[in-house]
């Protein structure tokens, strides 16, 4: 067991909690610790579907439809939204489906089911929840699966489920091929920035990948909890699958909350706190939530970080005379600090900001 110590999702822990599934299907009030007042009172502009930046990949990729313009496009939108909506990814439908299919009927089982891989002291991987460091802590109106995907000698196989019995073959395809789409969007940003490809794909060689996949459930009194606390995420890139049509992800953007509605079979897109750091804040990571609906969401959102080893400093030229803005920090030292406190807001990423 000495060798998971090593794994990012291993360097904190979670107390366990109740099963908001089992909660949602009772008529009894929301319990004290979830109930969340500024869920209905925080300002909510609404968003027009192609607001958020749409990013076309083939534009990108295609050799006869290079487009200029959108590697601008690209580059405006990691450093205005920090979020954007990728079609034309080159993921097969097929594969896409087969992965929204398998994540619904898992959340389906029984709950002594899901409770068989249930996370355990000392783990994140597993079912249950994450960032619980109290028992007064306010909690997120949510059940989650989190597992380690890449290395593979990172997996802890006794949290996959067998039951569909497709479910670890679908996550692997799905895992491996939103990682070359991620590889892909590295050489981009590389180009756009005026960063040495190579510098970029040295970072990114070892790269780590995990998997939160999330049951959102239904509740009768959806204004007074939250999904998911607002936060930014702790890594460098996350690639978001909506499961169903229930929209439900906000992002912050001019203090007011901003709802997005996916394109259908689009990924989101968006900044973590260490691209953050190593672009000296070129790009932004940017605070987002879940809010809660009537009907059952369901998502996969997929983690991507450089090795735990590497150290977090901007790339060579993107430097500019107010010098370096973030403390040099490992990889694994900051997914240990983001770990440590509850979801709050861009917190971990502001501790990291050298005051000048």
């Amino acid at each position: 067991m000495g060798s998971k110590s090593t794994n990012p999702l291993e360097l904190g822990r979670s107390l366990p909690v109740p099963n908001v599934q089992e909660l949602a299907q009772s008529d009894d009030q929301i319990p004290e610790r979830y109930y969340r007042p500024e869920a209905d009172v925080d300002p909510v502009a609404s968003i027009d579907e192609d607001e958020l930046p749409v990013i076309d990949l083939m534009k990108l990729l295609n050799p006869e439809l290079i487009d200029k313009d959108e590697l601008f496009r690209l580059g405006s939108a990691c450093r205005e939204w920090g979020f954007f909506q990728l079609i034309n990814h080159g993921i097969p439908e097929e594969v896409i489906e087969k992965t929204k299919d398998d994540i619904k009927k898992f959340f389906k089982l029984p709950l002594k089911e899901k409770e068989a891989i249930k996370q355990i002291p000392g783990h994140i991987q597993g079912y249950g929840q994450v960032f619980v460091h109290s028992e007064e802590q306010k909690l997120d109106w949510a059940d989650v699966l989190i597992l380690n995907i890449q290395p593979s000698q990172n997996r802890d196989m006794r949290f996959w489920p067998t039951n569909p019995t497709t479910f670890r073959d679908t996550l692997d395809t799905y895992t491996l091929k939103i990682g070359k789409v991620v590889d892909c969007l590295y050489g981009l940003m590389a180009e756009d920035l005026g960063v040495d490809l190579q510098d970029m794909l040295n970072i990114f060689r070892d790269q780590i990948q995990s998997v939160r996949i999330n049951y959102y459930p239904p509740c009768k009194q959806a204004n007074k909890v939250l999904g998911l606390s607002p936060h930014s995420d702790g890594i460098a890139l996350t690639v978001l699958l909506q499961a169903n049509d229930v929209h439900a992800l906000q992002i912050k953007k001019n203090d007011k909350w901003l709802l997005v509605k996916p394109k259908p079979s689009a990924l989101i897109i968006n900044i973590g706190d260490m691209m953050e750091i190593m672009t000296n804040g070129k790009y932004k990571s940017i605070e987002h939530r879940a809010i809660i609906n009537i009907e059952e969401r369901l998502s996969i959102a997929t983690f991507h970080l450089p090795s735990i080893d590497v150290l977090l400093r901007p790339f060579p030229g993107l430097v500019n005379s107010n010098g370096e803005l973030y403390k040099t920090i490992s990889a694994k030292e900051y997914t240990r600090e983001y770990f440590a406190g509850k979801l709050n807001g861009k917190n971990a990423l502001e501790s990291m900001k050298l005051r000048k």
